[in-house]
């Protein structure tokens, strides 16, 4: 009788470092069927989305962001993030009572580790009080723009004086 072989998900706390980006799948390394089966069920997702993810989307498309907005069941990489902002590199997990913990450390440290900053939010703080929860949001798109704003200006300071010594 041949065994039967089963899934085995490696401990967070094991893994040092996320796995390096390689040029196939769109960046990262994903197979062309992986990521097509990853779109399809982000939109199955978006189809049949929970009462917390409802509630953030309405006010995320009520409010005024600028030229950033916030795309709802949204593929990146290999992992679907409930919100994704693209230009700020950011993401919002939003924690379900039924959501496995070890899975999503994983997924955020493999998002962090290409510069995706991962804010997660319990979905009974959105559904019963969501002012406090957008306003959290609001601070870390802020801190999100300060630390992109810093890094543009470290790299020009950098790259912009080599440039000159050159000339």
């Amino acid at each position: 009788m041949t065994d039967k072989k089963t899934l085995q998900l490696r401990d967070p706390s094991e893994q040092t470092e996320a796995p390096a980006l390689k040029k196939k799948g769109r960046g990262w390394e994903i197979s062309e069927k992986r990521l097509d089966a990853l779109h399809a069920q982000a939109r199955e997702m978006r189809r049949h989305s929970s009462e917390a993810h409802k509630v953030l989307a309405k006010r995320f498309a009520e409010a005024d962001l600028g030229r950033y907005k916030f795309t709802r069941h949204a593929v990146v990489g290999s992992a679907i993030v409930d919100f994704n902002c693209h230009p700020l590199g950011m993401a919002i997990a939003i924690d379900e009572a039924d959501a496995n913990e070890a899975i999503a450390k994983r997924r955020d440290k493999s998002l962090e580790s290409v510069g995706i900053r991962v804010m997660r939010i319990k979905a009974e703080d959105i559904l019963e009080n969501i002012d406090p929860v957008l306003e959290r949001i609001t601070a870390g798109m802020r801190m999100r723009i300060a630390d992109r704003q810093e890094a543009r200006r470290a790299h020009r300071e950098t790259f912009g004086s080599s440039r000159r010594r050159s000339e």
